[in-house]
């Protein structure tokens, strides 16, 4: 019988990988530096140098864009290292060379991953320098996410010195909502975040919480205390209604339109026109506004926090394309997935569950809330992803409702179970209302 040819998967899945070439980080250090970093205005400050001597270590940033991994390169030069990426980004077959010249380490987001923690390790053992954003994916609307579960508890176990990068202005270059890039102004610093010796004296929480705390950064707010002025071709607000997708006057939702630079409620005209330095400027003194996209999406967050609680039988559902990755064929023209389906998902107290087809037959699924913590959305707005029995599948919706979905999947998760927890200091949100597995229970 003939032996059955293994899949992309089974291949990625047994991969042994070490640090890159010098002659391949020399040149992605000359690229970056004269060709790719430039039209992002960069400023780069190293507090520390990282020495051969204090290999390895690990470098963790809060993830901004996709361009971080220059700012990485930059601050890690001389030093080679090894970078953690998307799991699903390795079955792109624009970036199949690059990655394995880099030798770019697979992670999957929210989901339990044998083969991606022992790569991390394996780097680590040949005292080598791994890379990696403990939030999981870059920023969807400007501000950090929390770290995942269990991101202090992995770092501790590795036991090596931890850098942080801090990076600022990364998201408005490149946001996830539009992709078009914008040059205004990048700023990375390269600091000593955890010695060995302070990781072994603190709890997997006490590193959670720092790593939150140092993460901590609204890109609106950053660029409006500094006035920072970007260049957006007059289309400062296209595809903006993906996130900002309830009115903030009259209420109505997934009924904004976005387009060139302004954003408007169909439903009441309220609305705004935003600036070269992503500043609302309203119609009229009528029209009401937040301060920024990141105040909008709060307000709808508060809004989902109450109306989930509000209705026991809360129910959401929305018609979507399905996506997979091929077992045997790389995805090309820079597509994320290739279509195997459509159907419809619907986000209740119960979980997240699908409704439809794959590959012409029959196929549906249910997603509790006790793991599933959020949407993975890897490079736009108009869709997201799921991991089904360890599998990723993405999916895009009919509307631009990928935000309300986002918000709903994590306050039922927050609701019902809370183990990936918001911030401390947006426990504003939920005063009095029920949070999390225990909530309700009396002493």
């Amino acid at each position: 019988m003939e032996e059955k040819k293994p899949t992309l998967q089974e291949k990625l899945a047994k991969r042994k990988y070490h640090s890159p070439s010098r002659i391949v980080t020399g040149l992605y250090d000359l690229i970056g530096s004269t060709v790719l970093l430039p039209k992002y205005n960069p400023h780069i400050e190293k507090e520390v140098k990282i020495r051969k001597e204090d290999l390895p270590c690990l470098i963790v940033w809060n993830h901004l864009s996709r361009v971080d991994h220059l700012f990485t390169m930059k601050a890690a030069f001389p030093r080679r290292y090894n970078m953690v990426a998307g799991y699903s980004e390795f079955f792109r077959s624009h970036l199949r060379m690059v990655f394995w010249l880099n030798q770019i380490l697979p992670k999957k987001v929210y989901n339990q991953d044998i083969p991606g923690v022992k790569a991390i390790s394996s780097i680590l053992r040949q005292k080598g320098m791994v890379a990696f954003s403990p939030e999981g994916m870059s920023s969807i609307y400007g501000t950090n996410q929390p770290v995942v579960p269990g991101s202090g508890r992995f770092i501790q176990f590795l036991k090596v010195p931890v850098y942080f990068l801090e990076m600022r202005g990364q998201y408005l270059t490149s946001t996830k909502h539009y992709l078009e890039e914008r040059r205004g102004r990048t700023e990375a610093r390269l600091r000593l975040l955890f010695t060995p010796e302070q990781l072994k004296s603190m709890t997997p929480d006490e590193i959670d919480r720092k790593l939150n705390e140092v993460f901590r950064h609204d890109e609106y707010e950053w660029t409006r205390k500094n006035h920072i002025r970007w260049k957006m071709h007059g289309r400062s607000c296209e595809h903006l209604d993906e996130l900002c997708y309830r009115c903030p006057r009259c209420g109505a939702e997934l009924d904004m339109t976005a387009a060139g630079d302004t954003i408007r409620c169909n439903a009441c005209g309220n609305g705004a026109k935003v600036n070269d330095y992503y500043e609302f400027e309203p119609f009229d003194d009528k029209c009401v506004l937040p301060v920024s996209p990141s105040k909008w999406i709060e307000e709808e967050r508060i809004q989902i926090i109450d109306e989930i609680r509000n209705d026991p039988e809360y129910s959401f559902t929305e018609e979507v394309e399905v996506g997979y990755l091929p077992p045997y064929e790389y995805v090309k023209h820079m597509a994320t997935s290739v279509p195997c389906g459509r159907g419809k998902i619907t986000i209740d107290h119960a979980g997240v569950c699908f409704r439809g087809e794959k590959l012409g037959e029959p196929w549906e699924f249910r997603l509790g809330y006790e793991y599933t913590y959020s949407l993975i959305i890897m490079t736009s707005t108009a869709k997201f992803a799921l991991y089904v029995d360890g599998e990723f599948y993405e999916f895009t919706p009919s509307r631009r409702s990928v935000m309300k979905m986002l918000l709903l999947v994590e306050e039922m998760h927050r609701l019902h179970y809370n183990i990936w927890k918001n911030f401390e200091w947006n426990d504003w949100m939920y005063e009095g209302k029920a949070l999390g597995i225990d909530a309700g229970k009396t002493e």
